[in-house]
């Protein structure tokens, strides 16, 4: 035989060799480290999991018996638990369908998909192993909740529930209020953190290897991998922005909550506070009985009754822009009462307890970083926040100028066309306060005077005001109209 084939048949003899290996690790080898197999299946869907327990007995021995596989299970990809069916009655018109029972509840028909696969779960001894559950954006009745909610059996620590549909709010009031009543019985509710006044995480595509495709002209496939480098570099670019802005109330500051807080659920979060945490906390300011602040700073009441005694935030600030700090003082991560921290989003993959639910995730960064927040309802920072730059100033600091002060007087003129006497004193010795806030463009809400400064423009050529943001077309010189169409002709329209 030829050195040549010695030569191949050597390489194809050690290639073999290395292929079988007994020292090559299996996919079961990795998996059966528990580590490995941890920080892996929170990644993975419900039905993957179950997918790859089915393909031998190996498989399902190792992830029906390993404890913690089906702690965080989220529901919110699954096809068979969405419900994109129209309400039953619109307006007049009778929902008809022969499928449907004509006994079967308005609950049993919005929660209808959750329960059958809630009974799945159960049945496969799964649901008692779950610690997480995520159901955002699902269709979620308020019964479904409350059998969770009283079910002594469920081992559910932390459920989030945002942007959910079907969701009867006064009910969940009421469940919750009912659940953490103080006559409840001993270790109930199991349930220790709710996600929903915030929004629902967002889901981030898995890259998965483009199918092969037929060959393309040379042109073509470079066009194509360039196109293909740039999405991938866009990606990085995506979450790397995400990342920098931090999480919300620490690192974030501003309008956290945007939905509408509905009437109650101040109430209802001072009843749950010392038994269930939210992604929202209750409002610190200076108006509220469970402020530090409270009867000791002067406050301008914005209704005639003094509006609720308690409210939600859904602001976070940080310092004032004057003193640097606030009349209640900062929620500090670390030094507040745990009762006092909201759940930061997204939800912990790998943990299902409060700690890590509330823990910012530059803390682990930066240990000498002191996470702070000032939590605010809008009531508490009307005409005192700018919406552009996120300054505010403090109720110790500044006094919102009333009505009464704002207004133009009138003075009496004589003949002579001057001011009587006692007007000219009047008008001397009246001090009007020049607010800090106002609102001059209808789309800009309020801002301080220095943004409104850098945004509201006159025109140069017809006088009339502008904002630069909200008028399309307009320079730092000329309005959208002046610039755009050469001027204005009829100067008695404006």
């Amino acid at each position: 035989m030829a050195s040549g084939d010695l030569g191949h048949q050597h390489t194809r003899d050690c290639s073999g060799t290395a292929a079988f290996s007994p020292f090559s690790p299996s996919l079961l080898d990795l998996l059966s480290n528990t580590l490995v197999l941890y920080q892996t299946i929170p990644y993975l869907p419900v039905s993957a999991v179950l997918n790859v327990a089915a393909t031998s007995r190996s498989f399902r021995r190792l992830l029906h018996s390993t404890p913690g596989v089906f702690r965080h299970l989220d529901l919110t990809q699954v096809t068979a638990a969405q419900f994109d069916i129209d309400g039953i009655d619109h307006g007049g018109e009778v929902w008809r369908n022969v499928q449907v029972d004509e006994n079967l509840t308005e609950d049993d028909f919005y929660s209808g998909p959750l329960r059958g696969i809630f009974s799945s779960l159960k049945r496969r001894d799964i649901l008692q192993h779950v610690s997480t559950l995520v159901l955002d954006g699902l269709s979620v009745t308020a019964e479904f909740l409350n059998d969770i909610l009283v079910d002594p059996s469920s081992r559910i620590r932390i459920l989030s529930i945002r942007e959910v549909k079907n969701l009867n709010e006064r009910k969940l009031m009421q469940t919750l209020r009912y659940a953490c009543r103080p006559s409840r019985s001993d270790g109930m509710p199991r349930l220790k953190a709710m996600y929903y006044f915030g929004k629902k995480d967002a889901v981030t595509p898995l890259l998965t290897a483009p199918p092969p495709a037929r060959a393309a002209p040379a042109r073509a496939s470079r066009g194509a991998n360039i196109s293909a480098g740039w999405n991938h570099k866009s990606q990085h670019t995506l979450k790397e922005s995400i990342e920098e802005e931090g999480e919300d109330w620490y690192s974030r500051k501003g309008r956290i909550i945007s939905r509408r807080i509905a009437d109650g659920w101040a109430e209802t979060l001072l009843d749950c506070r010392e038994t269930l945490h939210f992604d929202t906390v209750l409002c610190t300011g200076p108006r509220h009985q469970n402020s530090p602040a409270f009867g000791k700073v002067p406050i301008t009441p914005v209704t005639p009754n003094g509006g609720s005694p308690w409210g939600v935030a859904t602001f976070a600030v940080g310092g004032c822009a004057s003193c640097g700090s606030a009349p209640e003082g900062f929620t500090v991560y670390g030094e507040s009462r745990q009762e006092d921290l909201p759940l930061l989003s997204p939800v912990p993959l790998h943990s299902s307890s409060i700690k890590s639910a509330c823990r910012p995730g530059s803390v682990h960064g930066d240990g000498n970083r002191r996470h702070e927040f000032v939590p605010r309802c809008l009531e508490c920072i009307r005409e005192r926040y700018c919406f552009s730059c996120n300054q505010w100033w403090c109720e110790a600091c500044y006094e919102v100028p009333s009505r009464e002060q704002l207004a133009q007087h009138v003075y009496i003129v004589d003949e002579t066309n001057a001011l009587l006497y006692q007007e000219i004193t009047a008008l001397e010795q009246q001090k009007v306060k020049t607010p800090k806030i106002t609102r001059s463009c209808w789309e800009c809400e309020h801002n301080c005077l220095d943004c409104i400064a850098e945004t509201q423009k006159h025109c140069q050529r017809c006088g009339g005001g502008y904002c630069i943001i909200h008028h399309e077309g307009s320079t730092m010189r000329l309005c959208d109209w002046c610039s755009q169409r050469g001027g204005r002709r009829c100067r008695e329209l404006y």
